[in-house]
């Protein structure tokens, strides 16, 4: 009975991948605590070129943006980068940029 379970799982899987629905793709979650105290959640989902903000207690979406060095994201008067090092900065609200890291 255990035999036929797994054969029916597998075909299930492979129909749903055939058929366009994919296991979860790989996130990542990351908390930084700014400079001038802000803090912020962001998440990156597999394919997806877009960054997940929640920040002020809101939920934005940021669009990958042309950069010369690392990643920049922007949206709703937000911008986030990203460089090669993993230094961040976070623009929002007019406020001044501001350097961050990961908590």
């Amino acid at each position: 009975m255990g035999r036929h379970k797994a054969i029916l799982l597998g075909i299930t899987m492979l129909a749903a991948w055939t058929s366009g629905i994919r296991p979860a793709d790989a996130q990542t979650f990351r908390t930084y605590r700014c400079a001038d105290g802000t803090q912020f959640i962001v998440a990156f989902y597999g394919e997806d070129k877009r960054a997940f903000v929640q920040i002020d207690g809101e939920p934005v979406t940021l669009a990958k943006r042309l950069a010369v060095s690392g990643a920049r994201y922007s949206g709703a008067g937000i911008t986030l980068r990203i460089d090669k090092t993993g230094a961040t900065t976070i623009k929002h609200l007019k406020r001044p940029v501001t350097a961050c890291a990961t908590i």
